[in-house]
């Protein structure tokens, strides 16, 4: 299974991307593929989500693994297969829909393609209270290039070095009012964390 994929950004369409790397392109089926435009021909870094069927495998992409999971969690509902879940993502804020489910709200979640009102009654049933916790309020879709793949990085960093995700989205407001190198990410980041 992958975790990620980084390398460069070498073409999108209106369905996925292509990242290549070490000479093989990678075909990445993208919620909102044009999100990424700022980063074409760039090194960037995408979340990963491997989908096997008998007939074909899949390759769906995230700008982080908030939404990865997100997407995962949507799976998991009976009647959602991975392209309502992408439906899902590509056409609400992840915090939006969070929010819809834990506050039952049937009418916000019929709005996506897709998803009747049965659906989005099994979504409510299904994951109402497991999201309670989920914070998708990692690395911001605006951010591009270089400055957004050394954040990513000094994030994972953090949570090899053991915090929590709590711990580390405490920090996330503050470092993204910067830009620097991976490795002053984390040093700003084991700062900002020791003073709290």
């Amino acid at each position: 299974m992958f975790d990620y994929i980084s390398g460069l950004l070498s073409y999108l369409s209106g369905n996925g991307i292509v990242i290549e790397q070490g000479g093989i392109g990678y075909k990445i089926t993208c919620a909102n593929p044009f999100s990424y435009q700022p980063m074409m021909n760039k090194e960037t870094k995408v979340y990963i989500y491997q989908y096997v069927r008998e007939d074909a495998m899949i390759l769906y992409g995230f700008k982080t693994r908030e939404e990865r999971e997100l997407f995962i969690r949507l799976l998991s509902v009976s009647g959602i297969g991975p392209k309502n879940a992408l439906a899902v993502l590509a056409s609400g804020n992840p915090d939006e829909i969070i929010r819809a489910i834990e506050s039952e709200d049937n009418r916000y979640l019929t709005r996506f393609p897709g998803i009747g009102k049965k659906t989005a009654g099994q979504i409510i049933l299904d994951l109402k209270g497991k999201l309670a916790d989920f914070s998708i309020s990692g690395i911001s879709e605006s951010g591009t290039g270089d400055e957004s793949l050394a954040l990513s990085e000094a994030l994972d960093a953090l949570e090899m070095l053991g915090y929590s995700e709590r711990e580390i989205h405490k920090v996330i407001p503050e470092l993204k009012k910067q830009e620097l190198t991976a490795e002053n990410y984390v040093k700003e980041a084991l700062r900002l964390l020791t003073n709290a």
